[in-house]
């Protein structure tokens, strides 16, 4: 259904050494494409798995904020890996929120594993795994 999703940062090697360290694992392995558009601002593109996550300096110079309300989710192939997302982002600089990592009650959806953190601009991220019934 996506394409790609951008997110701003507001100190882009402080959001990058985040990002490198969470989507390590997941196994997205080597460098971010980096680009400078027209502007002079510096994205980032990190290309894994069919899909594509975009950091951006703020085109219109204003700080990178979290969406209110806003989170995107990382499918992860385990329990592990759950964990293993979040305590990467949190020794790389990003915040933990919610619960700690692990299995919740998904209703209709059942149980589920999830574990959730803010990367450096305060993007709440969310590492997933829905065990196969």
């Amino acid at each position: 259904m996506f394409n790609h999703v951008m997110i701003g940062a507001n100190d882009i090697e402080q959001s990058r050494a985040f990002y490198d360290a969470v989507l390590g694992t997941l196994g997205f392995e080597g460098e971010p494409i980096r680009n400078v558009s027209a502007s002079g601002h510096t994205r980032l593109f990190y290309v894994h798995d069919g899909g594509t996550l975009c950091l951006t300096e703020p085109i219109n110079d204003q700080p990178a904020t979290g969406a209110n309300g806003g989170t995107i989710g990382f499918k992860c192939d385990s329990p592990e890996q759950v964990k293993a997302f979040h305590d990467a982002g949190v020794t790389a600089g990003g915040t933990s929120v919610e619960d700690p990592p692990g299995p919740r009650d998904g209703g209709v959806m059942g149980t589920v594993h999830l574990s959730y953190v803010l990367d450096p601009a305060g993007n709440k991220l969310c590492a997933i795994h829905r065990p196969q019934a």
